[in-house]
């Protein structure tokens, strides 16, 4: 079995490993909630709104395609929005069905294949996607938390946040936001200075074929993203497309919310709401778990708990939904994505070998 096999298995095994980490906590934590009363919440909840916030998230998804073109076009990568659309869909597909993210593998197995887009540009433009990802959320994260601090539609900042749940979570988003700004500023920093780095590392690697080989790969990889770096207009409007999609995302949440008769106003709907898919989100950075299953709702729980009235039982059920919502729009659309491109993923471990000639990296499992 080669190294990079083993690599992949590893991963693997620590993503099935810590989803069964994160549930059996998971019950754990929640041994003071009535199982009975979350699924009564479940099943009381208006159809209606719950409709309505299945058709907001997937509005969503072609918003999610045309930013991704917009990625690919600052790389001079060109797609159409629809390829774009179904690509996205299969990679998160992907993502949720199969462990170690081997969605990202997908998306730039489709590309290259459907669009001629290389692997080095096809994981950059990933990359990049996702640091803008981690942007939007971390600022409306914060946009939430100055509202709270400065209103008092959810009580004082220090009450808000009293209990142990919704502080261990901010600061978990906090700590995340803060690294993300930190990537992008260095991002964008590298790629504005001429510190002639990638000549000084192939003077050292000079004579060894594979460290050159998985060299130039890497400076494909950060020269695609770089390329994005070096556009203001570009920049802006993965910005914008970032934000209306997240904005989205919230709203999703916030229906699920009205639709479960949390009682809240509007306002503090909105702000709740807002804070707890931000967080929620952050919390499934790292792949502990599939599909963030687990993090995502206890997440969200502890922040809606802390902020407002509402008992644990709706909250939880509030993010049962949500989250059961939106990975189940993903699922839908990615079958259709995967039967419109004829997409098969023995197609896809056959072609990592090409991947890694062109990244330096192992993907995925190479031809026997």
């Amino acid at each position: 079995m080669s190294r990079g096999l083993t690599a992949v298995l590893s991963r693997r095994r620590l993503t099935i490993a810590g989803t069964a980490l994160v549930l059996l906590g998971l019950i754990v934590a929640l041994q003071e909630i009535d199982v009975r009363t979350v699924v009564a919440e479940v099943s009381n909840a208006d159809p209606r709104l719950l409709g309505a916030a299945v058709a907001v998230y997937a509005v969503s998804w072609p918003l999610r395609g045309r930013r991704y073109r917009d990625v690919l076009a600052a790389m001079d990568q060109h797609s159409d929005t629809a390829v774009a659309t179904a690509a996205v869909f299969v990679s998160q597909t992907a993502n949720l069905a199969i462990p170690a993210r081997a969605g990202d593998a997908v998306r730039a197995h489709v590309m290259r294949t459907r669009r001629d887009v290389p692997y080095a540009a096809g994981f950059a433009s990933l990359a990049v996607e996702r640091v803008f990802d981690l942007a939007t959320i971390a600022v409306l994260a914060g946009l939430a938390t100055a509202w709270i601090a400065l209103g008092d539609a959810v009580g004082p900042l220090e009450a808000a946040f009293s209990s142990d749940g919704a502080r261990t979570a901010a600061l978990a988003a906090a700590a995340v936001g803060t690294t993300t700004a930190g990537v992008g500023l260095a991002v964008v920093t590298s790629a504005r200075a001429e510190h002639g780095l990638g000549a000084r590392l192939r003077a050292r690697v000079a004579g060894r074929p594979r460290l050159l080989a998985a060299l130039e790969g890497a400076l494909r990889f950060a020269g695609d993203v770089q390329t994005v770096a070096r556009r203001p207009r570009a920049l802006g409007g993965i910005g914008a497309g970032s934000l209306l999609v997240w904005s989205l995302d919230v709203l999703t949440a916030v229906l699920v919310l009205a639709a479960l008769g949390s009682g809240l106003a509007f306002a503090t709907l909105l702000t709740v709401g807002t804070l707890a898919v931000s967080v929620g989100n952050l919390a499934k950075v790292l792949p502990l778990s599939q599909g963030g299953v687990g993090l995502y709702e206890a997440a969200f729980t502890a922040l809606v708990v802390g902020l407002t009235p509402v008992g644990a039982s709706t909250a939880l059920a509030a993010a049962i939904v949500d989250h059961a919502l939106k990975n189940g729009v993903t699922l839908v659309g990615g079958a259709g994505a995967v039967a419109a491109l004829g997409v098969s993923f023995s197609e896809v471990a056959e072609s990592t070998p090409d991947a890694t000639r062109e990244t330096g990296s192992l993907l995925g499992q190479p031809k026997k």
